[in-house]
């Protein structure tokens, strides 16, 4: 399937590039999000007329989750959970832990958008990245205490 692209997809392309995809997730996916349009004769005409309309709200979107970046960065985050042994964690934390945490400090982050690159399971700072738009990613360290403590 043949589609335009109507805002930048991860892995996928840029705006205005033809992608070919496959049907189900052309159909199922990036259509209704409104991400792309089959690229037909008819919408590439209407894409040309849009095309400095969705460039500009995509550099709009990107400005907006640079200054959430920059804003994040300055978050101190930290955490206490009961441990075995004073390092070890009953459990772990998990990006719905992380989400709610973050979104308690007035922002609104979904925990898709928050990657983990090893479990954390026990105590001490570890670090982790939330994707805020395919080109802007913000790093932030969480540290976690013992109760114990």
């Amino acid at each position: 399937m043949q589609l335009i692209l109507l805002e930048r997809v991860e892995g996928l392309g840029n705006v205005g590039d033809e992608v070919s995809v496959r049907a189900g997730y052309g159909r199922n996916f990036l259509i209704p999000q409104g991400k792309a349009a089959e690229a037909t004769e008819a919408n590439r005409k209407v894409f040309e007329r849009r095309k400095a309309q969705l460039l500009a709200k995509q550099q709009n979107e990107l400005e907006q989750a640079q200054a959430v970046a920059e804003k994040l960065a300055a978050l101190e985050l930290s955490m206490v959970r009961a441990t075995s042994d004073g390092t070890h964690l009953y459990g772990s934390v998990s990006t719905a832990d992380l989400a709610e945490l973050i979104n308690a400090n007035g922002f609104d982050i979904a925990r898709r958008n928050i990657l983990l690159d090893t479990q954390i399971k026990t105590v001490g700072e570890h670090s982790f990245r939330i994707r805020l738009h395919p080109d802007v990613t913000a790093s932030l360290t969480i540290k976690v205490e013992s109760e114990n403590h």
